[in-house]
């Protein structure tokens, strides 16, 4: 569990996050409207050396970005059920070389491969505060769980 109190530091470790991540990874992220899914996003993309602006895919489902590595970041939201995903290219995007954050990605599970990495972000105490919960899953995090935990380290919290 880590716990940051302003977007400036949800940013800061989701850049630490993303400063691990290697080609075809994918990042699932859960919480409700408003948690900061697309701030971890913002993130993520500095990491990447991604200068353009992060904005939510909400209305159009895929955002791609280029960078030291592509990110492809995709909301799933609207999407009436897993099925849509194959009008947006979804399973080119998570058997290519970028990196893909997925939205609401809980919401479509079954179609996720398994191997992944879970974030879980959830408002704290205060308004900026946000709780965060990362879950590895898969072979190719298991030599990265050691970096991923350091990585964490200045924002961990007891729950």
């Amino acid at each position: 569990m880590a716990r940051t109190h302003s977007v400036e530091a949800t940013v800061g470790l989701a850049t630490a996050v993303g400063a691990l991540l290697e080609p075809g990874d994918v990042v699932v992220l859960s919480g409700d409207l408003g948690a900061g899914k697309t701030v971890f996003a913002r993130g993520v993309a500095r990491a990447l050396d991604i200068h353009e602006p992060i904005v939510s895919p909400t209305f159009t489902i895929v955002r791609e970005y280029r960078g030291r590595l592509p990110l492809a970041h995709v909301d799933v939201y609207r999407l009436e059920g897993p099925a849509a995903l194959h009008g947006v290219g979804f399973e080119e995007l998570i058997d290519g070389e970028s990196v893909v954050l997925v939205e609401w990605g809980d919401r479509i599970a079954g179609v996720l491969p398994a191997d992944r990495l879970e974030v879980s972000i959830a408002p704290g105490v205060g308004d900026d505060e946000r709780l965060l919960e990362l879950v590895t899953a898969g072979a190719s995090w298991i030599p990265r769980s050691e970096p991923l935990r350091l990585a964490l380290a200045p924002w961990a919290s007891e729950g």
